[in-house]
Parts: C-alpha cells; sequence; structure tokens
C-alpha cells in the first residue's frame, strides 16, 4: 500500500485523531507526522481474508481476539499509531490511555507486503512492533508469490527466523498454538494480477 506524508510539519496527537475521525481514508500517524495509507489490492485482501478467517474461525471459544485492517494501534515509545493487517491479542484487551478505539497489546502482528511497503514493513515497522512488551511473534506475507517470513521471540533480545514458499508449508504459530497451511493464506490469490497491480 502506498504512503504519502500530509503537507503540515508536525501534528500532536490531538489533532491527529481529530483529523482521522473527519477523514474519508486510513492514515497513520508517525512521530508528528500524518502519512495516508492506500487502499489494498484484490491479492492484499485475499490474503487478510483468508488469514483472519483461518484464524477466527480456530480462536472461537479460545483466550484470543483477531482483528485486522482497521484496528489501530499505539505504540508509544516511538509513538506512532498504526493500522497492522492483523493482529491477535491474548487475554485483556488494553487501551491506549483515553481512547475505547486503539489497542497496545497485540500478541502477533501479521503484514501483507506491498511493493511501497515492503522494506518498510521489514525494518522501521518491525523494530517500532518489538518495543511492544506482549508482541510474541510476526508474519509478513508476500502478496506477489509464495513467500512467508516468520519471525517469533525466544527471549528478551532473540528472535527467530522461518521461511515458507511452498504451497505444502505449514507455519507453526508459536505465540497462538496454531498451524496454518500456505495453501489456506492463498487460497484464491492469482499471481497473474499481482504483475497487473504492481
Amino acid at each position: 500500500m502506498a504512503m504519502q506524508v500530509e503537507t503540515k510539519k508536525n501534528y500532536s496527537l490531538l489533532e491527529y485523531f481529530e483529523f482521522e475521525i473527519n477523514a474519508l481514508e486510513r492514515h497513520e500517524y508517525i512521530n508528528g507526522k500524518i502519512i495516508s495509507i492506500a487502499d489494498g489490492t484484490p491479492n492484499h485482501n485475499r490474503i487478510i481474508g483468508n488469514l483472519y478467517a483461518t484464524l477466527n474461525f480456530a480462536y472461537k471459544n479460545q483466550p484470543y481476539e483477531v482483528f485486522f485492517a482497521d484496528q489501530r494501534l499505539w505504540i508509544p515509545e516511538r509513538r506512532i499509531l498504526t493500522y497492522p493487517d492483523i493482529m491477535v491479542v491474548s487475554g485483556e484487551l488494553q487501551l491506549q490511555e483515553g481512547r475505547k478505539d486503539t489497542i497496545i497489546n497485540p500478541l502477533m502482528i501479521t503484514e501483507v507486503l506491498s511493493s511501497s511497503t515492503r522494506s518498510y514493513d521489514k525494518d522501521e515497522k518491525f523494530a517500532a512492533y518489538r518495543t511492544i512488551p506482549d508482541f510474541q511473534e510476526y508474519v509478513l506475507i508476500d502478496q506477489y508469490s509464495y513467500h512467508i517470513e516468520r519471525y517469533y521471540k525466544t527471549s528478551q533480545k532473540n528472535w527467530v527466523f522461518a521461511e515458507y514458499k511452498n504451497l505444502t508449508d505449514i507455519i507453526d504459530l508459536n505465540c497462538c498454538l496454531l498451524q496454518i497451511s500456505l495453501a489456506d493464506i492463498y487460497n484464491e490469490v492469482n499471481f497473474d494480477l499481482a504483475e497487473i497491480e504492481k
């Protein structure tokens, strides 16, 4: 998803929330900057839908909640408000102080990579996510080929990397005790269409 910075130099959090309430599209807040987020592609939305449906069904009557796309996340240490593609929260939902619409305690985050945000999602965004105390697992899904990267926390400063490239591969989510196949995640994704979307 392409991102564009709004023109004013710096915004307060209050200004951002007032701006976002009246906006027709979603925006991230990054330490004073307001950045518009373009709409996703059909493949991007198929992948999010497939994963959300799988997680939501699997966690029925379990101590996990699954959120997607329009759920805002606050990362206080980096002063970032963002909308991850998928978040899983374990236990009680914790909210940003003074807000009822912005969570702060995801256990797992998934981002579907686009050509315009790939580097940001893999580097700066991941670094910001790692400052969240509850955060344990990060899944990056390519929308242009069968390729998923997964990082999971093993100790305070250690993360393990795993990579999946075959439809027969199974992802074991450590934090949420669940197995998901690439075939389920990529169901009905059309890579021929992806070439047009790039």
